[in-house]
């Protein structure tokens, strides 16, 4: 069971429960589940009960215990435990590693997406300065991952140099009637000029810090060593193309299974949240938060990268098969999560 489903399930048992007179609350759209926290328990948790107490005139406990109770009968979860004022931890049956390195692979870049148009309609207004410009683009494009209908203006048409350098692109200029949205970061430096970056380096230098922090943009974004995120980034990805061509020429291909280190791999965790991720980006107008994250997914991968093939004499195995498409799954989300930065992911660095 992937994430996603596993909120479909939490929503599902929260209809249940209001259907049998359980529960006197509103269903929202949607349910967030997580993984756990440093001394949480089981493979997801979600903070459910403890929205919904209020509304349903019961202590969180109370509400949790109503809806573990249904979660514990769903096909694919193994148990639901009531942990701490009220949250929800649910253990799923198997190895929830495989099937959401499944899942990854099954929709490609396109994992995190909402499936189809959800009828949210979104104008982003931004005032003529580069990052304002840039940031807009990149939540254009992640809002638009989450089915969103979105229109960006700006206060003038941007510089052709924006354009052609940055590939950013607005629908109109001039200030709109009623703008529903007004992104308003820090402004970039004017020195050093970002644009002499190029695409990649400039708009990761303006879209990396959070909205209200001065973006940096010197040297540093082009170097090729680790202190540099980016780099980190995109060396993870190239670096998982080579392990997929290096598995070929060794004769084995990946196979996501129950050998991938466990229900507690970081990397897992990293894949897994993906999706709350975009989400969140998108619900907050902030790319930064998908460009941490990318950090965090490719530190996750890089740390057991050594561990994907056979070393010398060793025959591939089950565990290497699995390994390396936990591996190909890391690469995919890093892909598709720097191209809705406007970046790009070269298979070689």
């Amino acid at each position: 069971m992937t994430p996603v489903e596993l909120s479909r399930t939490v929503l599902r048992a929260l209809r249940a429960a209001v259907d049998a007179g359980e529960l006197a609350v509103a269903v929202p759209e949607r349910v967030h589940v997580e993984r756990p926290r440093p001394g949480g328990r089981g493979d997801y948790a979600s903070n459910l009960a403890l929205r919904l107490a209020r509304e349903a005139g019961a202590a969180p406990v109370r509400v949790a215990g109503i809806l573990s109770a249904r979660l514990a009968a769903e096909p694919g979860i193994a148990r639901a435990d009531v942990t701490g004022p009220g949250f929800l931890s649910i253990t799923l049956d198997g190895d929830p590693g495989a099937g959401l390195v499944r899942d990854v692979l099954a929709r490609g870049r396109r994992y995190g997406h909402a499936e189809a148009y959800t009828g949210e309609r979104v104008q982003l207004h931004v005032p003529y300065e580069v990052r304002a410009v840039v940031v807009a683009d990149s939540a254009r494009r992640i809002l638009r991952s989450q089915g969103a209908l979105v229109r960006v203006t700006c206060d003038a048409a941007p510089d052709p140099a924006w354009t052609e350098v940055l590939g950013v692109r607005v629908d109109a200029h001039g200030h709109p009637p009623e703008p529903l949205a007004t992104l308003r970061p820090v402004p970039a430096p004017a020195h050093p000029d970002p644009l002499r970056l190029g695409r990649d380096a400039a708009r990761w230098a303006l879209l990396h810090p959070a909205a209200h922090d001065h973006p940096d943009t010197g040297d540093e974004h082009l170097a090729q060593r680790e202190t540099n995120p980016l780099f980190r980034v995109r060396y993870a990805h190239a670096r998982t193309r080579a392990l997929l061509r290096n598995a070929a020429d060794l004769g084995f291909a990946p196979a996501p299974g129950d050998h991938a280190d466990g229900h507690g791999h970081p990397l897992l965790g990293a894949l897994g949240d993906y999706p709350a991720v975009l989400a969140a980006a998108a619900r907050h107008r902030a790319p930064d938060r998908l460009a941490r994250h990318l950090v965090n997914t490719a530190d996750a991968f890089l740390a057991g990268a050594h561990t994907v093939l056979p070393r010398g004499d060793e025959k591939p195995t089950a565990a290497h098969r699995a390994r390396l498409a936990l591996a190909e799954a890391a690469g995919t989300v890093l892909a598709g999560g720097l191209s809705l930065l406007g970046i790009s992911a070269p298979a070689y660095l």
